[in-house]
């Protein structure tokens, strides 16, 4: 096996993946509206990433040069770069869960740890006994047994992560604005050719084009999304609108929903503080439905829940889970007001038109304002 390191495509490649991360980094696009949370976590790993692909041109410019500094260099720089792959590719994984489910299950927490805890033993003991790679006399890189751990462990993230997504995007069809095959196939397709052409690098850069292409994604979903409370705006509701088919034979379930005494809490307590209720109202919504549906921020304090593929025998159970929710926020957000919350839900065929589906459910939901303001002020 020829064990020469391809110094020209490795700097070539690496310098690719520096401006690709320089370009998110410097135009920002690594800053979603609403999501602080994302992109917080895009940012530290397109920062991370910028350093994996300088570290690895810096280990294969020293591999093969004698002299301690060389040595001491290969193997703290090769031990980033597994590193590197270990935690960024965990956290990949994490935030594609996380923004599909707008939760991660405890026991894929505790799988990702496992992981996390077994690569990180076998690179510590690596620093005194080569397990998973080693630095021989002559200062050259090689491979060592326990390197198809990182291997395996890789693929099996990517190959999860594949799964995750197309199972879920059956259930929830919206997932299209959030395509994660498109950012995972680079890091894929680096890792089948790094594992069998020794001497080329390409996982750095294939990060790099996968995080360029998350960005691009996301910010695409942006577009979509109401930027105070992270839900999806009415450009949404127009595209599922015109992307009904006469042909489906399916139900969709369809709340509207408006928060009683609104006007009150600006008036009362401040504008910023109406923001934060219809922040925390909205926040409420995205918890119970999840990946059964989508949240719509239709016009100032009312949302439109879609719950496609609606298999339920009344709407009523959704309604009785949210607002149950609703009572248990206010329980505990020591907030100076109560959140109240009317509702109103049919349920349609799958091809319904907006202002039809609309005009009823708004009747509903102002059926149930109406009963609620015969007991309280309305303001």
């Amino acid at each position: 096996m020829d064990t020469s390191i391809n110094l020209t495509s490795i700097f070539g490649t690496d310098f690719v993946g520096v401006i690709l991360l320089l370009i998110v980094l410097l135009t920002k696009g690594w800053s979603l509206p609403a999501r602080r949370k994302e992109s917080r976590i895009i940012l530290v790993m397109v920062i991370a990433s910028i350093v994996n692909c300088l570290s690895d041109a810096l280990v294969s410019l020293c591999d093969g040069r004698t002299g301690g500094l060389m040595r001491n260099i290969c193997i703290i720089g090769n031990t980033y770069l597994y590193l590197y792959n270990l935690i960024v590719g965990i956290a990949i994984i994490y935030m594609i869960v996380s923004h599909i489910d707008k939760t991660v299950p405890a026991l894929q927490i505790v799988f990702f740890a496992v992981l996390g805890v077994v690569e990180l033993t076998l690179l510590t003991l690596n620093l005194f006994y080569p397990l998973v790679f080693r630095i021989d006399e002559n200062n050259v890189y090689h491979r060592c047994s326990y390197f198809f751990v990182f291997l395996l462990a890789g693929a099996l993230l990517i190959v999860y992560g594949y799964t995750y997504y197309f199972v879920s995007k059956i259930k929830n069809p919206s997932l299209r604005y959030f395509p994660v095959w498109q950012f995972l196939t680079p890091i894929l397709l680096a890792i089948v050719v790094q594992s069998l052409i020794y001497g080329v690098s390409l996982l750095p850069v294939g990060f790099a084009l996968a995080f360029t292409g998350l960005v691009i994604c996301l910010q695409n979903e942006c577009i979509y999304i109401d930027k105070l409370t992270g839900v999806y705006n009415r450009y949404e509701l127009e595209k599922f609108n015109k992307s009904a088919s006469p042909f489906k034979h399916e139900e969709i379930g369809v709340l509207m929903l408006d928060l009683n005494g609104f006007k009150a809490i600006n008036d009362n307590y401040s504008h910023e503080e109406g923001d934060c209720a219809l922040v925390a109202f909205a926040d409420i919504l995205v918890s119970v439905i999840q990946s059964e549906g989508i949240v719509i921020r239709f016009a100032g304090d009312e949302f439109i829940v879609i719950l496609r593929r609606f298999r339920g025998k009344s709407i009523e159970t959704y309604k009785e889970r949210i607002l149950r929710a609703v009572a248990d926020y206010n329980d505990v957000s020591g907030k100076p007001y109560h959140l109240s919350v009317a509702v109103g839900g049919d349920i349609f065929p799958y091809n319904v038109q907006e202002s039809d589906f609309v005009a009823k459910i708004d009747h509903l939901m102002y059926v149930d304002k109406e009963a609620y303001y015969k007991d309280h002020p309305k303001r």
